[in-house]
């Protein structure tokens, strides 16, 4: 059910021109200015190739930027650009409003029942 849930937040993000996936990279970068494309790789538990390829992706379409470390000229660190939060807060209102369309249609007592569950998958993660 929440796969089901989540899968449906994903693709509400198809028409900004992003994948949920891209989402979750630029959302960890943006959570981490500097990081680096292998520090993304580990964190979103993908391999160093598939991180190469999406950061390449996420770059061509003007979303990050790799910059060069001012204390280590040899470390690249990725960070969101301008256009790359304008699209994450695009991403956070449209799925806001699709959760809120569908929360509505649900009875009170089913909303409370949802509401007593957040804590505890809260703490699930």
């Amino acid at each position: 059910m929440l796969l089901s849930l989540a899968r449906e937040l994903r693709r509400e993000v198809h028409s900004l021109g992003v994948t949920g996936g891209q989402v979750m990279l630029l959302i960890g970068i943006k959570n981490n200015p500097g990081l680096s494309q292998r520090e993304l790789a580990e964190r979103e538990r993908i391999s160093g190739a598939a991180a190469s390829v999406h950061v390449d992706r996420l770059e061509r379409a003007g979303l990050v930027r790799r910059t060069r470390s001012e204390t280590d000229r040899r470390r690249i660190g990725l960070e969101v650009t301008p256009k790359g939060l304008r699209v994450l807060e695009q991403v956070r209102k449209r799925r806001t409003a699709w959760l809120a369309e569908r929360l509505e249609l649900l009875d009170p007592e089913q909303r409370a029942a949802i509401d007593g569950a957040i804590e505890p998958l809260r703490a699930l993660l």
